[in-house]
């Protein structure tokens, strides 16, 4: 079950990294029936998934939930409260702790819109910390797509022009980028638990 926004439900012609986890969690362990339910909408953000967590996540009994959250409140950093977000991601995780389920938090992406201005870029690096926070406290599996995409611009691997679809003043992720972060996502869903 993947729960969030629009780099979750497919923006702009671009496929969502839902639909290209379970193709890639199918070929990996072929002969196993594998699907990935898609309740992302676009434009949302913690408080108002969280408001549909039960509807949406909860009754489909899933046995792996993927909550992707904090880059519209980065963006929209002037309308959101930050404190609100937190606390809902919170509350969410803790409902979700009750359940025979793993979870997976997704944080931010690393696009142009985000990080080319500097309030949106000290709002991003806020809400990072924040879901690091949240996230161990909780127990959960931290997906950290910013420092993933990051790294790819930072090594020169994928330039930070080509990481968004050019739409939205660079705000959603290309194609080159949504296949990355699912592989990269499905590589890190289908790993073994690391020993300690």
């Amino acid at each position: 079950m993947a729960l969030g926004s629009s780099s979750t439900a497919g923006a702009n012609g671009i496929v969502g990294f839902p639909a290209r986890v379970e193709q890639l969690l199918r070929q990996a362990n072929f002969g196993c029936v594998i699907d990935v339910l898609n309740r992302g909408i676009g434009g949302q953000e913690a408080a108002e998934e969280l408001s549909r967590i039960e509807s949406d996540v909860i009754a489909e009994q899933p046995s792996l939930v993927i909550w992707q959250v904090g880059t519209n409140a980065a963006y929209r950093y002037q309308i959101y409260s930050f404190d609100e977000v937190e606390a809902a991601l919170r509350v969410g995780l803790e409902w979700l702790s009750r359940l025979p389920l793993d979870v997976v938090v997704m944080d931010l992406q690393y696009t142009a819109a985000i990080v080319t201005v500097p309030e949106r870029l000290k709002a991003a690096e806020d809400m990072q910390r924040r879901i690091e926070r949240v996230t161990s406290a909780a127990g959960v599996n931290l997906f950290t797509r910013w420092a993933i995409m990051k790294s790819w611009c930072d090594t020169g691997q994928i330039p930070l022009s080509a990481l968004d679809d050019g739409h939205d003043d660079g705000l959603h992720m290309s194609e080159c980028a949504t296949a990355a972060v699912s592989k990269a996502l499905a590589q890190a869903i289908g790993s073994p638990p690391a020993r300690v």
